[in-house]
């Protein structure tokens, strides 16, 4: 097994395993046995596993094209949860180091990560995401982590409106970013709709303050602005 391992963290095994896959996969124009189906997701699995677990940011691309492919097919596998909160919070929380650096610090890897967990959408995403929000330093990463809160909709007691106001309110300290803000106000927007509102005075208020602030875009500030009409008129209440 471990020999197994090592295998497949240097990418040799790869192409085996996918073989392996398609010589059990029937002829184009025939349905796959239960039996069929279930080792080419084996397989599948097993690749994802040990690929996101190398420091190769290559070979993490390789995870997260499985695991693109494995949703849009609508598997359920625990195994993308797994894989997903392990990427997005990798060089974070999960931290590999060589002489005293960290190796396997990969923004990409982990704004892609966040996407996915959108798509996915379960309750064990959208926990990871609001950690991801509330402990990641790259703008791009939060932003589309704050993007993946909004697809998945769920606002229970508040908490993701919360989290995404305090990231907003984090920034502006610091340093207001546009993009951030913006996607800030997309999710808004989603969490609105799938809500039949927003019932958090946290996020009026966040709104209400991008509108105003000229340290963001004027497309930023108009969208706010668009964003606070549409909530005060009942647009997404019906």
């Amino acid at each position: 097994m471990l020999v197994f391992k090592r295998f497949l963290r240097h990418g040799a095994l790869f192409t085996v395993l996918l073989a392996m896959a398609m010589a059990q996969t029937p002829l184009s124009g025939q349905d796959m046995t239960v039996e069929q189906s279930y080792l080419q997701e084996s397989v599948e699995m097993i690749i994802i596993r040990e690929q996101s677990r190398t420091n190769s940011r290559d070979n993490k691309l390789v995870a997260l094209d499985h695991i693109g492919s494995a949703i849009e097919r609508g598997s359920t596998n625990p195994e993308l949860n797994t894989t997903l909160e392990y990427l997005s919070l990798e060089g974070i929380f999960n931290k590999t180091t060589e002489n005293g650096r960290v190796i396997n610090n990969f923004p990409d890897i982990r704004r892609q990560a966040a996407t996915y967990l959108g798509q996915l959408g379960t309750p064990e995403a959208r926990n990871t995401l609001m950690k991801v929000v509330s402990t990641d330093n790259e703008p791009m990463v939060i932003s589309e982590a704050i993007r993946a809160l909004g697809t998945i909709g769920n606002n229970d007691g508040n908490q993701v409106t919360s989290i995404i106001a305090w990231t907003i309110d984090r920034f502006d300290a610091m340093m207001p970013d546009n993009y951030l803000a913006y996607s800030a106000l997309d999710a808004f927007e989603k969490i609105a709709v799938a809500n039949k509102g927003l019932t958090d005075p946290l996020a009026f208020e966040t709104i209400m303050r991008i509108s105003q602030n000229y340290n963001y875009i004027t497309p930023v500030r108009d969208r706010a602005k668009e964003l606070q009409d549409n909530l005060l008129k009942g647009a997404y209440s019906q």
